[in-house]
């Protein structure tokens, strides 16, 4: 790749899907964080902080070439952040909480959101919290996709654990290679 295009990647999704978590868990630098203290009841009710402005983060691949990590926050109030943050990506990582009330509907939301941006770049969806919730599965989302006419990879990942969140960036890099 020409060392003077940037490799940015965008983590999106609602509100505890595990962005913040992701890009900590495999940034080699101190990742910048925008968390406060939540002030809408539905994300009160989630977690005691949540992501305002972006998350940031960076690694290198065994080339050298750096890689810089951005997380979007996942209250709909900031949905503009998105917009901003996928300007120069080459991908978007989505990954949606298995254990949402309506987690299907939150992939089409953040795919909508992102349309734009898809029409040119390309996608992974990695499925969270499937350890507490295995409904949907993976081949519902594919389903879901597929329905959508939407091509993307669905893996379901555990953002804690660095070899989740890598294979979600291997194989965000293969779909752009292979498209």
């Amino acid at each position: 790749m020409d060392k003077n295009h940037k490799i940015k990647f965008v983590f999106t999704g609602c509100v505890g899907a595990g962005k913040t978590t992701a890009i900590a868990t495999i940034s080699e630098v101190v990742p910048i964080s925008t968390e406060a203290k939540p002030t809408e009841d539905s994300v009160v009710r989630r977690k005691s902080s949540t992501t305002v402005a972006m998350d940031y983060g960076e690694l290198t691949l065994d080339d050298g070439e750096k890689v810089y990590l951005y997380g979007t926050p996942g209250q709909r109030r900031f949905d503009f952040m998105c917009h901003l943050l996928t300007k120069g990506a080459l991908g978007l990582i989505v990954l949606v909480d298995n254990t949402h009330p309506d987690p299907m509907g939150e992939l089409d939301y953040f795919l909508n959101l992102n349309a734009a941006f898809l029409n040119q770049g390309a996608a992974v969806i990695g499925v969270t919290h499937y350890d507490l919730s295995t409904k949907p599965s993976v081949d519902d989302y594919y389903q879901c996709l597929a329905e959508r006419g939407d091509p993307w990879p669905v893996l379901h990942v555990d953002v804690r654990k660095s070899e989740d969140v890598n294979l979600l960036l291997n194989t965000l890099l293969t779909t752009l290679e292979y498209a």
